[in-house]
């Protein structure tokens, strides 16, 4: 009986890994965006390990949501736009080869970001989100491993 209840949560378990987390715009948008009640922290925390776990380190992290409040006396934009937002920088030397070789001018894709934010008044909603990429020459490959890398991480923080 204890083998056929571990085998049915094995089997479970299993299933619940490889569902995946769908985006909240579009197919084709040119931006990807996926929402989760997961905390602001926790999703943070858990993109920065996706990314140092497949060999990558973050290499900026951004604080928008900082800066548009540090500013926004000075220019005249009052509006809060976010509880909380940061965009984390990061590259893999493999593709960015690979996309420099399909033509110089992608390195423009480079470095690779993914936004983390919490829009005002809702702390209970994280939203990630990162550019779909389109790049120059013979790139149809190198876009999809991408696209494949950076969705994977962002599968991984949702999980």
């Amino acid at each position: 009986m204890f083998r056929i209840a571990s085998i049915l949560f094995a089997l479970l378990f299993q299933t619940q890994q490889a569902v995946s987390a769908e985006p909240v715009t579009p197919a084709e948008s040119p931006i990807v965006v996926y929402e989760s009640t997961a905390t602001y922290s926790d999703i943070k925390s858990n993109i920065e390990f996706a990314i140092t776990g497949r060999g990558m380190i973050v290499t900026n992290t951004l604080h928008i949501s900082d800066m548009l409040s540090r500013t926004a006396a000075d220019t005249g934009l009052e509006a809060k736009l976010y509880e909380k937002a940061e965009s984390l920088e990061f590259c893999s030397i493999m593709l960015s080869y690979r996309m420099s070789k399909a033509h110089p001018a992608n390195m423009a894709t480079c470095p690779l970001t993914l936004s983390i934010y919490q829009q005002v008044g809702d702390e209970d909603h994280t939203f990630i989100a990162y550019r779909r990429p389109a790049m120059l020459g013979d790139a149809d490959t190198v876009e999809a491993d991408l696209l494949k890398l950076i969705d994977g991480i962002v599968q991984e923080a949702l999980e």
